[in-house]
């Protein structure tokens, strides 16, 4: 048990220490269903199991780059599984060369079965390399979404995507900063998986 509780402290001054906002290396704006997610705001929804959802990225690089991203939860956790989108769940994506400009990422999600009554993070992580360059410029992770999964199961449709996962767009002038990682949010779910492992 004690070697537990210094795991889980270990892990939360990791999170802590990762935390990244926006850089002069690029920008982001998010949305959760297409509703953009201003400043640090954390959509919040209520999912029935296997209820699709959709994460979008709209990120402005602001010069030729090396990226590194992936949608993850807390550690090697899976409350969720992606039904569309650029890589799978808790898989890091690569892009060896990308030009300045606008990118959009899309993921659509969905609740898995056995996490019935909790709430779990949506995680963004992401790393950017100068070109050319092995040690990143700049990284970071923030919470997207905390869903809180019902024991209902949906019944409607699974959407999909119109266009593709990725995408490059025009630049634009108007940007929104890069939302920093909740830490409350961060906190309270780890407390939540913590809870679960000891119970086994």
């Amino acid at each position: 048990m004690k070697s537990k509780v210094i795991i889980f402290g270990f892990f939360v001054m990791f999170l802590i220490n990762t935390v990244s906002a926006s850089s002069p290396y690029g920008s982001m704006d998010v949305y959760y269903n297409e509703k953009l997610l201003p400043g640090e705001e954390v959509a919040k929804p209520l999912l029935n199991i296997g209820e699709p959802f959709k994460i979008k990225i709209v990120m402005t690089l602001n010069q030729t780059s090396r990226l590194f991203i992936e949608v993850d939860s807390i550690g090697s956790e899976f409350p969720y599984e992606v039904i569309e989108g650029p890589s799978k769940f808790s898989e890091k994506k690569h892009f060896e060369s990308l030009d300045p400009g606008v990118y959009t990422f899309e993921w659509i999600l969905r609740a898995n079965e056995g996490w019935e009554g909790w709430s779990m993070p949506v995680n963004f992580w992401y790393q950017i390399h100068e070109e050319g360059e092995d040690e990143p410029a700049v990284k970071g992770e923030f919470t997207v979404a905390y869903c809180t999964i019902s024991n209902e199961h949906y019944k409607g449709e699974i959407p999909t995507s119109e266009d593709h996962p990725v995408s490059e767009t025009e630049p634009s002038s108007k940007s929104a900063s890069t939302p920093a990682f909740s830490l409350v949010t961060a906190i309270s779910a780890l407390v939540l998986v913590f809870l679960r492992f000891s119970r086994q």
